[in-house]
């Protein structure tokens, strides 16, 4: 296996002070002089900016019995940023609260906001707050709103030719089920964005029901679930069907009523897309049985689910041939006529570009398994999900360990990445 590289060093040179005890939460005029304290004002300013230029997806700021730290979620995995000063943590997370318009008095109940900061000229930061009292004080989660990025096409995504064609052509149908699957944090929402831009033209008209709704498409009708108003996923599909649909889009099934109202919607001349969660695209069938789904109704309307992962991708700037023992690098998986030939896949270092890291980005790695007249007869038949493992493998599916490799064999990723990511088969 390849050295890990070593944890990037991100500590602010901040003087520490330590914390003072802990007490209930000040007056609210108290609270708002806190939140313009000068310091407080300049560590929120740098912890926002540092985030950006790191392309961090969270930052936790997290209280301790005697202190506190910052920590950013880069390319999926999080990194200690810094410890600030003790005595400053009150007035930083009063200044996020405020920011985010949140109740700077409660400080006994979970709450969430949302804020913008200018970053630079004509450059902002959007961000959800999510705030949770803990034992030494509440904690705060800013998740960064995403943007579309600027390639979002199939092989952007990295889905390779063959994948791209199939799934150009389940797209390209009049009507059916696509499914995109993989656990949290995998990017089944960005693929799906992917297949909406793709077929966002002004000669359909594209519904999309979200839990929530995080990135604006121009051209497309979005709505978000409000469970507590009674609009559920279930409840706006059905509304969808009284919109003139053509492409539907339902962020997630979650259960058998929109389960039930997706398949119907997909056998009566829409073209229907989702997400679910499940290890491997085989697996889906077996998930949307198990919530009620009747076989032949399912059969009749997938056309296509794939499933995926994410890999970091390696520094350009670092990255270098690994050392492995090719005896190791054969029973992971690897080529055994380009080992013998010595090649070598490379590994993650670290350097000032990557901020230490070894990695700077995140790649999909995609399985992709049409339905074929086979396949459909075994989902009539019940079959398990190996039995559509097995004849999807015969009809061209490869697995995605299969597909993590091959990006650890063009460079792109490293073995410890593809291993980790996913499982033998």
């Amino acid at each position: 296996m390849s050295a890990t590289p070593s944890s990037p060093s991100f500590s602010s040179a901040w003087p520490t002070t330590p914390l003072p005890p802990a007490a209930a939460a000040p007056p609210r005029h108290r609270a708002a002089e806190l939140a313009d304290d000068a310091p407080a004002v300049g560590i929120v300013a740098d912890m926002l900016r540092a985030a950006h230029e790191r392309d961090a997806s969270d930052i936790h700021i997290e209280p301790g019995e005697s202190g506190w730290r910052v920590r950013l979620r880069i390319d999926g995995v999080l990194h200690e940023f810094a410890r600030p000063p003790a005595h400053l943590r009150d007035a930083c997370v009063t200044r996020i609260k405020v920011l985010a318009r949140m109740d700077i008095a409660e400080r006994r109940v979970p709450q969430d906001g949302r804020l913008r900061l200018a970053l630079a000229p004509g450059r902002a930061g959007d961000y959800r707050v999510s705030s949770l009292p803990t034992l030494h004080g509440e904690k705060l989660v800013l998740r960064r709103l995403e943007t579309l990025p600027a390639d979002l096409s199939l092989g952007a995504l990295g889905f390779d030719a063959a994948q791209a064609h199939r799934v150009e052509a389940a797209i390209g149908a009049p009507h059916g089920l696509v499914l995109v699957t993989g656990p949290t944090g995998s990017g089944k929402t960005l693929s799906l964005y992917c297949f909406l831009q793709m077929l966002n033209d002004v000669s359909r008209n594209v519904c999309t029901v979200e839990d929530p709704a995080e990135i604006e498409l121009d051209g497309i009708n979005q709505v978000g679930v409000r469970e507590k108003a009674g609009l559920t996923f279930a409840v706006a599909l059905r509304a969808f069907l009284r919109q003139d649909p053509d492409v539907i889009m339902v962020g997630e099934i979650r259960d058998a009523e929109t389960a039930d109202v997706a398949l119907k919607s997909a056998q009566t001349g829409h073209l229907v897309l989702s997400t679910l969660h499940t290890n491997d695209a085989p697996a889906a069938v077996a998930r949307l049985l198990d919530i009620g789904v009747a076989p032949y109704n399912l059969a009749a309307a997938l056309r296509l689910v794939t499933a995926q992962r994410l890999v970091r991708r390696l520094c350009a700037a670092c990255r270098a041939p690994s050392g492995a023992a090719p005896d190791a690098l054969r029973a992971a998986g690897l080529d055994a006529a380009s080992l013998d030939a010595g090649w070598r896949p490379y590994a993650a270092t670290g350097c000032a570009a990557c901020h230490g890291i070894g990695y700077r980005g995140r790649i999909g790695i995609h399985q992709v398994m049409p339905l074929s007249a086979a396949q459909r007869n075994l989902i009539v038949a019940r079959a398990s999900s190996a039995e559509l493992a097995r004849q999807a493998h015969v009809e061209g599916m490869t697995s995605l360990r299969d597909a993590a490799l091959a990006r650890v064999r063009d460079g792109t990723t490293s073995l410890d990445e593809a291993l980790g990511a996913t499982e033998a088969e």
